[in-house]
């Protein structure tokens, strides 16, 4: 899956010389070697120039595999003229040799570099050094006995001074006791501390400056050394007995998976090592625990291991484990997915040394070295972004997701950027695999531009945005080869074990299952490692019928959720609110949200903005519109009684095409498409009949309503698409001018009344009688037009068409006149005695009227 490390051997013995490696230790450019012959030989470790690397790579690529890359072949004299003449760079240098270091082998090396001091465990002593010299200055007699230390820098502040320094301590393995040492920065700070365990220490491991994990022969234990206090650390299985877990990893490994510890065979020691942010694995047999520093279990998931690891470490940000030295393999996880990332071929290595962590884990284990009896390897890491490109291109994108969310942002180049790009990618394969809730949730995550998403689904959800080919799409739908299925499955499900051949079903998968892979790598555990896509599920049956109705219904989430975020910055007739303007709120993650979805930057300019993000609302919108449509087409109207930024020729099309007559006038009103919506409602409306797919639009009702709730400034509109209404049914289409609404009462009153005038005189008296009578209207120019409306008909008396229709009739509007000439003082009173008929009966009527003036 991935090479993260290449070894590069900087130590290997001659063949002719039979001593072994017991100890390593690294600091600086020197390389300190413990032997088992108690000689100890320092290395300065030689800077090679990447040039120089990539020459000796090119020569011994084959040799390096097998772990020999510093030796020469047979025949390699280094003559002038042979393809080898010039001299491969040396890694090391030997420097020097104590063969009278100690009388024993070295077990172990460590140093305590502000004291200058040299630690080491041999004759079961431990003893301290000069670092300058490396003779020897003390033996602590105390440690008589001792199987393992352990040494720790930290820095403290000083609790009366605040002031910091350096502290370092010394833990010694005594049978079961625990031998303390401490300095502060260069001091012995005081004589040793003591504790005493319930049983025998096998391994002893620093996860703070104040805490230590003890294993011992059937649990771990966290030691506080400055309380005293002794934890038990129960964990599944051999490292500490819960009783309900005992059996969850050993039960599905079987009796071959065990046999390794065999009769008589020794059982492997605890092992502990401290992770990133907190976090502690500890590891008994093939049993695994994650606890945090107070340890307190995590609750995840056991490693994977099929076999029992002879030493683990951590090099940010991976889990390392050195299985059975026979083996010769060392293996490099993912500490948060588990996935086996690289195997990496090391004969008979045992040994796992990282330069001591000193502030910050982040660049701990860098350059760490792993050692056989005969060789000594650097692991020389890729570069992080190296390292996610080739997870990337192969596929393995929660893996690449993972590793990239572990690193620290300087480490990589664009951190954010790459992170979002590789869900994006994630996203897009969970959609093809018709994890469609899982997709959309992750496209909102990151803020996906809604054309990558739209772009997904067919031409009916997309229109021509859309990715997919329908004349392909509906060839493939014919017919799908089972065949072709379950051959995919044993590629799938065919990681092989070391101790079966079988196939065996995968239990966890590192990236996108869908994607069919073979195996590649030598050494693989399930579920953690894949080989290339041999076939892409996108070429499996399209998207259609329940599958794309699912599809849709999760898109509508995710449309309604961009919605909301542009909203915050566009009003509803499209104009953007500049109180949420990009350059007001630069930190705001909301608006860093938007720039994503526009895929623009902040140093965009307003108005460059304001037309991106209306043409992106527009695509949301009209793509909104054809999901309700199809997936739920009876919340498709509610759109369009809220602002909206639809496209009206693809509403207008599908509205039209469905008979969706009455949603569509509500769109064009919302639109502002008045003239549109109204010859659509006269057409329906004086139709001869009612249209089965708008009933509702038969008649003047419809259109009645749609002309009361346009604006005056729409005066000429209304009045010419008031006519018909208005002659076909009069006290309905009146209500256009009567209503009690405010549209109603601030229409151009002088316009109104030459239009009903036109139609016909009754309707211009009743108007003018509302204007005045009810809205108080003061104008001189109505009240004398409604004196002579009065006037003109009780003159004609029945000579026309405006007739009163009985005496009654002509009673009341005579009273009217007359009641108008007494009450109103807005009229001309000389105006109205010129026009007066002086010989009709009603004269003395309304000279009487005129008393008052």
């Amino acid at each position: 899956m991935l090479s993260a490390f290449t070894a590069r051997p900087l130590v290997e013995l001659k063949p002719r010389d039979k001593s072994r490696i017991e100890s390593v230790l690294a600091y600086g450019d020197r390389l300190l070697v413990g032997l088992n012959n108690g000689s100890l030989r320092i290395y300065r470790i030689n800077e090679v120039s990447p040039d120089e690397q990539n020459h000796d790579d090119s020569n011994n690529h084959s040799h390096d595999e097998q772990g020999g890359g510093g030796t020469l072949k047979k025949g390699d004299s280094g003559r002038p003229g042979t393809t080898d003449s010039v001299a491969k760079p040396k890694q090391t240098d030997l420097l020097r040799e104590l063969e009278k270091f100690s009388r024993y082998k070295i077990e172990q090396l460590a140093l305590i570099k502000e004291a200058k001091l040299l630690i080491s465990l041999s004759g079961g002593y431990i003893s301290i050094h000069d670092l300058q010299t490396y003779e020897i200055q003390e033996q602590l007699t105390k440690t008589k006995g001792a199987t393992t230390f352990n040494v720790t820098s930290n820095i403290v502040n000083d609790p009366e001074t605040g002031v910091p320094s350096i502290v370092s301590r010394l833990a010694v393995a005594v049978k079961r006791k625990i031998l303390l040492w401490s300095w502060r920065d260069m001091e012995l700070d005081s004589d040793a501390a003591e504790m005493t365990l319930v049983s025998g220490i096998k391994t002893l491991t620093w996860v703070s400056g104040t805490k230590l994990v003890a294993g011992l022969g059937s649990n771990f234990v966290m030691v506080d050394i400055e309380t005293s206090v002794v934890t038990d650390l129960a964990g599944p299985g051999s490292i500490g007995g819960l009783g309900g877990q005992e059996t969850s990893r050993l039960a599905g490994v079987g009796v071959a998976s065990m046999s390794y510890i065999g009769i008589g065979g020794a059982a492997p020691k605890p092992l502990a090592t401290r992770l990133s942010e907190g976090q502690i694995l500890l590891a008994k047999d093939i049993n695994t625990h994650f606890i945090d520093i107070n340890g307190n279990s995590l609750g995840r998931r056991q490693i994977p291991w099929s076999h029992a690891p002879a030493n683990i470490g951590y090099s940010y940000p991976f889990l390392l484990a050195l299985h059975d030295p026979s083996k010769g393999v060392m293996e490099v996880r993912n500490p948060e997915t588990l996935s086996l990332l690289q195997s990496v071929a090391l004969p008979s290595a045992s040994i796992l040394h990282f330069p001591q962590p000193s502030i910050s884990l982040a660049h701990a284990g860098k350059g760490f070295l792993v050692g056989s009896d005969r060789t000594i390897w650097r692991m020389e890491a890729l570069s992080y972004d190296t390292q996610i490109d080739t997870l990337v291109e192969k596929g393995y994108l929660d893996e690449a997701i993972s590793l990239t969310s572990m690193l620290e942002d300087a480490l990589l180049s664009d951190k954010k950027g790459r992170l979002r790009t590789i869900k994006m990618e994630k996203a897009q394969g969970l959609f093809t695999l018709r994890k469609y809730r899982d997709s959309m949730d992750l496209f909102t995550e990151i803020s996906a531009p809604p054309e990558t998403v739209i772009r997904l689904y067919p031409k009916v959800i997309a229109g021509d945005l859309s990715s997919i080919d329908e004349e392909e799409e509906s060839e493939e739908s014919i017919t799908d080869d089972p065949s072709k299925t379950n051959e995919g499955q044993v590629q799938l499900d065919g990681a092989i074990t070391e101790n079966a051949s079988a196939p065996k079903t995968l239990n966890h998968a590192p990236s996108v299952r869908s994607l069919l892979r073979t195996r590649t790598d030598d050494w693989s555990d399930a579920g953690s490692i894949r080989g290339k896509p041999t076939e892409e599920a996108r070429n499996e049956k399209p998207l259609h019928g329940k599958d794309l109705l699912t599809a849709v219904r999760e898109l509508q989430k995710y449309l309604a959720d961009v919605r909301r975020r542009f909203q915050r910055f566009l009003n509803p007739d499209g104009t953007l609110k500049t109180i949420d303007s990009p350059s007001d709120a630069a930190n705001d993650e909301f608006t860093d949200s938007v720039m994503k979805l526009l895929d623009i930057t902040k140093d965009i300019h307003d108005h460059e903005f304001a037309e991106k993000l209306h043409e992106e609302a527009r695509l949301v919108d009209t793509t909104f519109f054809r999901v309700c449509m199809y997936a739920t087409p009876a919340l498709a109207g509610s759109l369009f009684r809220i602002a909206n930024f639809c496209d009206p020729e693809v509403v207008m099309e599908k509205l039209e095409e469905t008979g969706r007559y009455n949603d569509l006038i509500d769109f064009l009103y919302g639109k502002k498409m008045h003239r549109q919506a109204l010859e659509l409602l006269q057409r329906f409306g004086q139709a001869e009949s009612e249209t089965e797919t708008a009933p509702q639009l038969h008649g003047p009702k419809r259109t009645v309503a749609y002309l009361q709730n346009l604006a005056p400034d729409r005066i000429d509109l209304i009045l010419e698409f008031a006519e018909w209404p208005v002659r076909e049914d009069p006290n309905l289409g009146m209500e256009i001018f009567l209503a009690d609404t405010e549209n109603a009462e601030t229409l151009p009153r002088h316009q109104v009344l030459e239009f009903l005038r036109g139609i016909d005189p009754n309707l211009a008296v009743r108007y003018l009688e509302h204007v005045i009578g009810e809205l108080n209207d003061m104008t001189p120019d109505l009240h004398q037009k409604l004196l002579t409306f009065y006037m003109d008909r009780l003159k004609k008396n029945g000579s026309d068409s405006w007739a009163f229709p009985n005496g009654e009739e002509r009673i009341l509007w005579r009273n009217k006149f007359l009641e108008m000439l007494r009450s109103s003082s807005q009229y001309s009173p000389a105006k109205i005695l010129d026009s007066l008929d002086r010989d009709g009966t009603d004269y003395p009527f309304y000279i009487f009227a005129y008393a008052p003036y």
